[in-house]
């Protein structure tokens, strides 16, 4: 049974649930790979399109600042990069960002020399040691390929905190700890080794390295919903899904006070999996295929963002680095913000805390959480304190996965469409692949993708043209 009648005299009408950077992005591949037109819809909950990643401005002064994700991952060392490739396509210019340093009991650690002096010989070995089982644990290739079905899951297997406690050196544990707990935003028991091992290499050059697109990383969304052809509707909830095997799907939908129902031959639901609890799937095989999909991926990692702008540049770090690790929190990213757009008179620093330490203080006041990460700067930029002029937090808790495709990972077809039954309903998200933008651009790939060649082979259908449906995209 094909997605759509290849009789029909309308144009397939196709639902995207969500204005994120999912459902930007299979907007953008959906209108690309598409045979005939089509008629598309995305429907955003709140005001706004772009999701987390978003860029926002200080009151007291127009500088940018990033509220929500703070970079993106290139790829390019090692493959093909098809999400840096859209960036130079719609014209958008990048800038590299790069931290060595991490800075624990207010000492800054950049390289092994460094671990010898502070911490002696042991704590070398150890984390030399450590480095060995983790390259050999995950090669660039598979780091590359993760999510794929055609790549193993590369020491996937038990949890990341068991690898971590081969670390016999307590000093040299904690320099690990500090250096990858925020870009886990979860703590080490409540992911994988091949998750936890991925964001350990990621801060390896030969594996990845990152960059920012330069005045703000919301330009991407612009740049996307600007070229779509797509009906964009805000502040439209969709509370119900609804529709049996053999039917189209009907979506409820709320506006304001308006209520209303409305049919479509496909339903891609680009959310957070946390969304997925406030939506109701009506009818019992729809409903428990959703729930298994949500227990499945239901792994929230959680993220609090504090950025503050000073009225004067932030003090150059060694080797200009555009940001650094601190041990408090847990261990928190602090980046120099300004180092990456130069705001001339002023400058802004931004504190990326994760985990469990985002939770707890997430439900502290924004003055309370400002005196906290202003309390933790250390030595080289405690002067800052005395210049801040504005400052804003910004709450994403639960907003990633901390077990991207769970325990076990799924194949991608089963990820992409929990309810086989269901052919017109999919799901796109980065909770699928390894909670990155670029994998959200896979997944997004992989459902444009199965969705366009399922509407050629409704068109080619009366013909008897066999289709294959691509398989599925890599970065």
């Amino acid at each position: 049974m094909s997605l759509w009648s290849s009789d029909s005299n309308r144009p397939p009408r196709v639902a995207i649930v969500g204005g994120g950077p999912g459902g930007l992005f299979t907007a953008w591949h959906l209108e690309r790979l598409a045979a005939t037109p089509l008629s598309l819809t995305i429907f955003e909950a709140t005001s706004r399109l772009g999701g987390k990643v978003c860029t926002a401005s200080f009151t007291a002064a127009d500088v940018r600042y990033e509220a929500g994700a703070a970079e993106l991952y290139d790829y390019s060392p090692v493959g093909h990069d098809p999400l840096k490739d859209l960036v130079r396509q719609v014209g958008l210019p990048m800038v590299s960002l790069g931290g060595s340093v991490v800075f624990v009991a207010g000492r800054p650690i950049a390289n092994l020399d460094d671990i010898v002096e502070a911490y002696g010989e042991e704590a070398r070995r150890e984390l030399t040691s450590f480095d060995i089982r983790a390259r050999s644990g995950i090669t660039p290739a598979e780091f590359y390929g993760s999510g794929s079905d055609h790549v193993a899951d590369a020491a996937a297997g038990g949890r990341f905190a068991a690898m971590l406690d081969g670390i016999s050196c307590r000093k040299a544990r904690r320099y690990v700890d500090v250096m990858i707990h925020s870009d886990l935003a979860t703590e080490v028991g409540e992911t994988n080794c091949g998750y936890g091992l991925q964001n350990y290499l990621m801060n390896d050059p030969a594996y990845m390295r990152l960059y920012c697109i330069a005045g703000g990383n919301e330009q991407l969304m612009h740049a996307i919903t600007a070229r779509l052809a797509a009906q964009v509707r805000l502040g439209t909830v969709v509370t119900e899904v609804a529709g049996g095997p053999e039917e189209t799907l009907r979506l409820c939908l709320r506006a304001g006070d308006n209520l209303q129902v409305e049919e479509f031959d496909v339903v891609i639901l680009a959310l957070p999996i946390d969304a997925f609890k406030r939506v109701r799937f009506a009818g019992t095989t729809l409903a428990d295929a959703m729930r298994r999909h949500v227990e499945h991926h239901d792994h929230p990692a959680h993220y609090l963002r504090v950025s503050v702008l000073l009225d004067r540049p932030v003090p150059s770090l060694p080797g200009d680095d555009a940001y650094l690790m601190l041990d408090a929190f847990g261990g928190t990213c602090l980046y120099v913000e300004s180092a990456r757009d130069p705001c001339g008179s002023h400058g802004v620093l931004g504190w990326l805390l994760g985990g469990a330490a985002a939770v707890e203080m997430a439900v502290l006041s924004d003055e309370a959480l400002v005196a906290a990460v202003l309390g933790s700067l250390p030595a080289p930029l405690a002067a800052c304190r005395d210049h801040v002029v504005e400052s804003r937090v910004h709450r994403w808790t639960g907003a990633v996965s901390a077990l991207p495709g769970g325990w076990v990972r799924r194949p991608a077809d089963l990820r992409h469409r929990p309810s086989p039954v269901h052919r017109g309903l999919f799901v796109v998200g980065d909770y699928l692949y390894d909670s990155t933008l670029n994998g959200v651009f896979d997944s997004a790939e992989h459902v444009a993708d199965w969705v366009t060649a399922e509407s050629l082979g409704a068109r080619l259908s009366a013909r008897a043209t066999p289709f294959i449906k691509p398989t599925e995209a890599s970065h």
